[in-house]
């Protein structure tokens, strides 16, 4: 069975504090292990729901992780995020509980994380990666992951954050922002690259100083 992921979003949309506030959101409540054993077996059977499931629940939680290991690469994080769960929708076969599941699926990640730096010739360690707690330790590694990257946003311009948070959380085009700012879609697409590598210096700058 071919499974489809939905489009890929940069953060998960926040219920609490916006992005120019620099909170970056948390992800919802993972399944306890009961819940947990139920997804991960029904997606080793081809469930298409369980895996919908599956996305929901760990989707932003796994980009956070792969945005860090990315040493800030945005799109290299989306990429890897979405072939963790193309990986999930091949491999995965159970889980004993929460933990497992998220340690199966943080392995993976890493595992795809090392393959893309090894066929882009990259030569040096994945910045931080030595310095983040096993996923066990699973309310320390998030609170790691989401301090890296609240300190990226921190040190953004307002309207740099808001820019984000119209493309990623309102799922905005380069073309509604344009009208949204009177400015045109090209203006618009250029700032989004200019910030997209000011996230990733950013990141690669708040790791350097974890390390």
């Amino acid at each position: 069975m071919t499974f489809a992921t939905p489009a890929m979003s940069m953060f998960v949309r926040p219920s609490t504090p916006r992005v120019e506030e620099c909170c970056l959101p948390s992800e919802v409540s993972v399944a306890p292990d009961a819940e947990a054993r139920r997804i991960a077996s029904s997606v080793g059977r081809g469930d298409e729901a369980a895996f919908r499931q599956l996305y929901d629940l760990y989707h932003g939680r796994l980009l956070r992780l792969a945005i860090v290991l990315a040493r800030g690469d945005e799109a290299l994080a989306q990429d890897v995020t979405q072939a963790v769960f193309v990986t999930a929708a091949q491999k995965l076969r159970g889980a004993e509980s929460e933990k497992h599941l998220w340690n199966w699926l943080a392995r993976v990640t890493r595992q795809h994380i090392g393959k893309a730096w090894r066929q882009r010739g990259k030569n040096s360690p994945l910045v931080g990666v030595e310095n983040l707690p096993e996923v066990a330790d699973q309310d320390r590694a998030d609170s790691i992951l989401e301090v890296t990257l609240d300190a990226a946003m921190s040190w953004m311009d307002a309207d740099e954050q808001q820019l984000l948070e119209a493309f990623y959380f309102d799922h905005l085009s380069c073309k509604e922002i344009a009208e949204q700012l009177n400015v045109t879609p090209k203006a618009v697409s250029s700032r989004l690259e200019r910030v997209r590598d000011k996230l990733r210096s950013l990141v690669a700058k708040s790791l350097g100083h974890e390390s």
